[in-house]
């Protein structure tokens, strides 16, 4: 709204402007009165040149006497104002030159750039002359500068014709008193000087369209020059009659031109009058009619006189009254009256009728005193008023001003006046013409739009929503109170802060690359960032940004509405982890659908798991590898009251040695090289559900400390972290070795093994469950035929037999394996398997393990944590439990510790300090 507002009030000041400059032309006759023509043409040519800052200006007025025409140019203020040789043959080719209807873009003739020149022919018939005026301005002249132009020349060629008929007639007066004179005194003795002088006459008659006429009364002969009959268009070869004059007078003045002559011709006295003749065509033409009575020797009545066609000079004031028309219905339109004052006098010298209106004066009693005007004002904004218009008529500059005036009635109006300063020749303050326009509508409606803000920032304020408005180079301009509370800015603080302040430095560079794209492009967009709240904290916001345009398209305001999208984003953090965990599970789900076989020892498996799924006990499932010990862990919990939680399945072999810890529970930002944000482990993203321990023998020893105090004590702390995080997580581990064997090598925790083996299931190998092999062999032939394409109907009897005989010690997923195989190189429909690809090595008893192979490394990892142990012991003083012991330093229970103490066979009496604190135990 305010920029609607700005835009009509630069529209109203742009035709205050043109109606100022207007005025300022219509004052022009009054600057030139009394001048000749070179000073017309070089006051006009100043004028227009400072009026619509033209580069130059130069005028050509052909002489009417034929004598060489007036030349004059008007360069800018900035160049030298006096007119010289070189420039005027700079412009010869211009002024003398064949020029475009309209405009042309050129060289600039007497300077550097391209101007745009443009011609205007002076004249009806452009028999006066032209002038050319240049500016710089591409798109010059506009309308309203060529309107001005025209009245300008039009009012020139006025003062051009009143000089010239001026000068014209007391030369045809001048040479008729002296070719009465001769004709009186020398008629018969110097015709040949008539003669002369007659030709003289025509010749000058010719130049002014001014014809001679001679009328004796008592004969009724009537004489017309050569001009005159040019001017009724009458055959010269014929006796020009009164009935003649009658019939070309227009019907409307003949009543007029009839009385003038017989009163005339009754009272024996010249004659000066101006009418109108109705031409054969149907066109009209003005003659100034002057006539002076004469007595001839015999004693007769004669006239003697001139006619002049002033139809151009007519038609030139017809012009500019309709542009005084136009002017004044623009007054009336725009609520804009124009006015003059003298300085000097300090009163009043014009008033439109708008102006009378706007000021409440009665037009009917005349131009009322400057200072009775003064009175009107309100009292408050005289002095502002008299200061400004002192200011302006001691420095001949504009002024602006705005005040109230209380009508006759007591109403008040608001009116914005504007004074433009007019200079005479000699620099001094002639007068100061303006306007003054209404403004009482505009302030109210500022007044209700101003009001309308209020309530709607108000609005704003209250709405949980932040909401900003930014300008169209994102300068920020306004903040409701919602974002000013979050941020805990005052509204200056936000606009001078720097949004790195409180943009999070992650979203910064985002945020800025993906706005000068938008922005540039000015579309409507949204962006996803943090920002720093008053707390300290950052939240997420969802910020859209929606541009305003104004009317030629262009950008005047981005408008901002954040939303806060914390918890949305939170929640959509853990759905990203949990889908991120479930889609590595299905993933890694190689093997299974779902459980095949009817075997005692499949079946008696499947009761153990149907036995413990409901429960939340801590299962350990054994057995050798390609079993499904994976698939028995998700039969677990499906059929567990975690079911609709998520299954978090983790291979603790597979994962590096650094990294099991960050994997499993998670890190802090910061908390090691390359930990550059927050990361939730596995634990906190099976929440709720279930998570699987696969090769739970491959799990270092101080990790083996830290899972074991959140299967006791159901809490954990993110690596770098110190905030314990509760744990409502079901574990359900696996491997496929011999964990006692382990705990004897001293590679597994004894007291972790128990907490794990609360429930073990052993997972019978396929050479245990050989009537399960045809179903197994079955699911697997539909399943990798389908994904093949091929249509197997039957098995060969034989390869069943060799499958069913075959020890299979990768177990399952070796059975897998040769049925896939099978089935892609399978190319009829009865299903074979090429024997050769099943080994015929007598199967070993897999060990349980080959921890016995490797004494040295089990040695070395029992001398580690003994001397872990002895660490902490040293630096708790000998205390193994309480606030500053060794069990809390090493992240696992008291029991545990002493556990260990007591299996590494170390003495922890050799590390107590002679002086016990007072919490010790």
């Amino acid at each position: 709204m305010e920029s609607a507002f700005e835009q009509a009030d630069d529209e109203i000041k742009r035709l205050q402007s043109y109606i100022n400059d207007l005025i300022s032309v219509q004052a022009l006759p009054a600057i030139w009165s009394g001048l000749d023509a070179h000073q017309i043409v070089n006051k006009l040519l100043e004028v227009l040149t400072s009026l619509l800052r033209l580069d130059f200006a130069g005028m050509r007025v052909n002489d009417s006497n034929g004598g060489p025409p007036i030349e004059a140019v008007r360069l800018a203020p900035d160049r030298n104002p006096y007119t010289h040789s070189h420039e005027l043959r700079a412009l010869e080719a211009w002024l003398k030159g064949d020029l475009p209807a309209e405009r042309i873009v050129t060289s600039n003739p007497i300077g550097t750039g391209d101007v745009t020149i443009a011609p205007f022919r002076v004249g009806l018939q452009d028999e006066i002359g032209l002038v050319v005026v240049a500016a710089a301005r591409t798109n010059f002249p506009t309308d309203m500068e060529r309107l001005l132009l025209r009245v300008a020349v039009n009012q020139a060629v006025i003062g051009l014709q009143e000089v010239r008929r001026s000068g014209e007639q007391n030369r045809v007066a001048e040479a008729l008193d002296q070719l009465v004179a001769e004709r009186t005194k020398q008629l018969m003795a110097a015709n040949e000087e008539v003669q002369r002088s007659e030709a003289f006459l025509a010749q000058g008659q010719r130049i002014s369209h001014t014809g001679s006429f001679g009328w004796n009364v008592s004969s009724g002969e009537i004489y017309w020059s050569e001009e005159t009959c040019k001017i009724f268009e009458h055959d010269p070869s014929l006796k020009p009659t009164l009935e003649l004059v009658f019939q070309r007078t227009h019907p409307g003045d003949r009543d007029l031109v009839q009385q003038k002559i017989d009163r005339a011709s009754r009272e024996s006295t010249g004659f000066d009058l101006e009418h109108r003749l109705l031409m054969p065509d149907g066109s009209l033409k003005h003659i100034h009619v002057l006539a002076r009575a004469l007595e001839t020797s015999h004693g007769n009545l004669e006239f003697v006189g001139a006619v002049t066609d002033v139809t151009a000079a007519k038609q030139a004031e017809i012009k500019l009254r309709e542009s005084e028309a136009y002017l004044a219905e623009a007054q009336r339109l725009s609520h804009t009256g124009s006015w003059a004052w003298n300085p000097i006098t300090g009163e009043n010298r014009y008033w439109s009728d708008e102006c009378f209106r706007m000021m409440g004066f009665d037009p009917a009693c005349g131009m009322p005193p400057f200072q009775t005007v003064v009175q009107h004002f309100h009292p408050d904004d005289q002095p502002i008023f008299a200061e400004k218009l002192e200011r302006a008529r001691r420095e001949r500059a504009e002024f602006e001003v705005d005040y109230r005036i209380i009508h006759p009635g007591g109403e008040i109006r608001d009116i914005h006046a504007v004074g433009h300063p007019i200079v005479g020749p000699s620099g001094d303050l002639v007068e100061f013409v303006g306007s003054v326009i209404d403004i009482t509508e505009r302030k109210k409606a500022e007044d209700k739009i101003r009001q309308s803000e209020n309530e709607l920032r108000h609005i704003l304020d209250f709405a949980p929503q932040q909401v900003a408005v930014l300008g169209p180079d994102r300068a920020r301009i306004y903040s409701n109170q919602a974002m000013l509370d979050y941020l805990g800015f005052s509204l200056e603080e936000w606009q001078s802060r720097d949004p790195r302040k409180f943009v999070h430095p992650d979203d910064f560079e985002r945020m800025m690359s993906q706005e000068d794209n938008k922005f540039l492009s000015g579309l409507r967009h949204e962006v996803e960032l943090r920002l720093l709240g008053k707390d300290k904290k950052y939240r997420w916001f969802l910020v859209r940004y929606s541009p305003l345009r104004d009317e030629q398209g262009r950008i005047t305001r981005w408008y901002l509405a954040g939303t806060d999208i914390e918890d949305r984003k939170q929640a959509e953090q853990r759905l990203h982890d949990e889908n991120l965990a479930l889609r590595e599970e299905i993933d890694r789900a190689s093997m299974y659908e779902e459980i095949v076989g009817i075997s005692p020892a499949l079946n008696a498996v499947l009761s153990r798991v149907s036995r413990v799924a409901p429960t939340d006990s801590t299962v350990l499932i054994t057995g050798e590898t390609g079993t499904g010990k994976e698939l028995i862990a998700r039969a677990i919990h499906k059929r567990s009251q975690r079911a609709s939680r998520a299954f978090i399945s983790v291979n603790c072999a597979a994962i590096p040695r650094d990294l099991i810890a960050s994997e499993l529970f998670g890190h802090e930002k910061g908390a090691f090289t390359g930990a550059v944000q927050r990361r939730l482990g596995r634990f906190e993203l099976a929440e709720g559900g279930t998570i699987f321990l696969d090769e739970i023998g491959e799990l270092p020893a101080e990790t083996q400390i830290v899972l074991l105090r959140v299967l006791q004590e159901r809490e954990f702390e993110r690596v770098g972290g110190t905030v314990s995080i509760q744990a409502n997580v079901r574990a359900v581990a696996a491997t496929n070795r011999d964990l006692q064997a382990a705990i004897a090598a001293g590679t597994f925790r004894s007291d972790l093994f128990y907490r794990l083996n609360v429930f073990p299931i052993e997972v019978p190998p396929l050479r245990e469950r050989r009537e399960d092999i045809p179903m197994l062999v079955a699911y697997f032939i539909d399943r990798y035929a389908r994904k093949a394409g091929k249509a197997i109907r039957g098995i060969d009897k034989r390869s069943l037999e060799v499958l069913q005989s075959y020890p299979w010690p990768g177990n399952i997923r070796e059975l897998q394996n040769v049925i896939e195989r099978s089935a892609i190189v399978c190319d009829t429909e009865h299903f074979s398997v090429d024997e050769s690809w099943l080994s015929r090595q007598p199967v070993a008893s897999e060990p349980k393990s080959d921890l016995k192979s490797q004494p040295e490394l089990s040695r070395k990892l029992a001398t580690r944590e003994k001397e872990m142990i002895e660490s902490a012991l040293r630096e708790s003083g000998g205390r193994v439990s309480g606030p500053s012991g060794a069990a809390i330093k090493l992240g696992i229970p008291g029991s545990t510790l002493d556990s260990k103490i007591r299996s590494l066979k170390i003495d922890k009496n050799r590390f107590k300090s002679p002086y016990p604190s007072k919490d010790r135990n």
